[in-house]
């Protein structure tokens, strides 16, 4: 009990108000406001006075009723000043940590630096994306197969005869396999790696029905040697539209928007006549091209024409009710053509050089 009654006296003393301690205090710690020169000092000087401050204000309770009044004003008085004193000294050494902490992470952009190239995506990426982006502004899809296909996909599917010319094994890369005469007579297995893309379109016409739109880029092979203008391995882009009521004149103005689309609006196209197995009729795509050599001229692009009924029927498809076209261009050779390349090594040799001149147009 008599140790209880001690701690209460403590308390009961610690509570008692008195102007000259708190005054004391609150000059002690604008003082040392001044002198302080970081964020934690003001934390710490601010925590001591608050505490003065407190412990005073809890001791006014038990003043006289006639001092109360004067000490409340002393309070005021105490709080205002330190709180002048304490925003400005805060707002000052808050500018000069931030100036501080700015200076640190300045980076003197004059030095020289060492840094390894981030080398430059390839040009025939960029025009993919391109053929890409023209073909899905239109609402078509973009379709993609395998690089090894079987016969029938690649040719029979197609209205490829068995003994076409493109079968014969110094046109086509046929993957080893049963080894077996086909109808023509040739040795090799029923599995090539395909020689367009038009292989995904039959693929697209049985598994997602008509009406249907579709691009299909994509990577070919084909037994050509290495040349100024030609690759074993290139790119091209089909596209295959199969619909109620297409006729040419829908192809016909399809082509001219890419031909906009991949060289500018002075681009322009035109049909000539062939023969292709998978249409009927047929057309060579001609682009009229104002840097040809010797003067502006057309120059071969690609082919096109209505989509065979043989191959409408071969993914079940009625051709007197659907018709379609379609139509090949290459990308390579697109490449070539809009930025006046001339050999068709530049492409495949792998020298960043070459790619990174094109890295302003990405």
């Amino acid at each position: 009990m008599r140790r209880l009654q001690v701690k209460e006296r403590v308390l009961v003393a610690e509570a008692q108000f008195d102007a000259q301690s708190v005054t004391d205090a609150v000059t002690d710690g604008i003082a040392k406001i001044e002198n302080a020169s970081t964020s934690e000092e003001l934390k710490s000087i601010k925590s001591e006075v608050i505490s003065a401050l407190t412990l005073a204000s809890k001791g006014i309770g038990a003043l006289p009723v006639d001092q109360k009044k004067d000490a409340g004003k002393l309070m005021s008085k105490l709080r205002a000043d330190f709180g002048r004193a304490f925003g400005a000294k805060e707002a000052q050494v808050k500018a000069d940590e931030e100036a501080k902490a700015l200076a640190a992470e300045t980076v003197d952009m004059t030095l020289p630096v060492e840094r390894k190239p981030l080398g430059a995506r390839h040009p025939i990426s960029k025009v993919i994306e391109d053929v890409e982006d023209f073909f899905t502004s239109m609402g078509w899809q973009i379709s993609a197969g395998p690089e090894v296909e079987t016969e029938w996909y690649n040719f029979d599917a197609l209205n490829f005869g068995p003994d076409h010319p493109a079968r014969q094994m110094q046109d086509t890369f046929y993957v080893k396999g049963n080894q077996a005469k086909d109808a023509a007579g040739f040795v090799g297995s029923n599995m090539v790696v395909r020689t367009q893309t038009s292989s995904d379109q039959v693929r697209a016409l049985l598994t997602r029905g008509v009406p249907l739109y579709i691009a299909s880029p994509g990577r070919v092979f084909r037994t050509d040697e290495l040349d100024a203008t030609h690759t074993p391995v290139f790119h091209q882009c089909e596209a295959l539209a199969v619909d109620k009521h297409l006729t040419m004149a829908d192809l016909k103005g399809v082509l001219d928007k890419l031909a906009v689309a991949m060289f500018g609006p002075e681009a322009k196209t035109r049909l000539r006549p062939s023969y292709f197995p998978f249409t009927e009729p047929s057309a060579e795509l001609d682009l009229w091209f104002p840097d040809k050599k010797g003067g502006a001229g057309w120059l071969e692009w690609g082919g096109c024409g209505m989509v065979n009924p043989n191959v409408l029927k071969s993914a079940g498809i009625d051709p007197d009710v659907y018709t379609g076209f379609a139509f090949g261009v290459g990308i390579e050779r697109t490449l070539l053509l809009r930025h006046d390349i001339n050999d068709m090594h530049d492409l495949v040799e792998g020298d960043v050089r070459f790619s990174e001149q094109f890295v302003m147009g990405e």
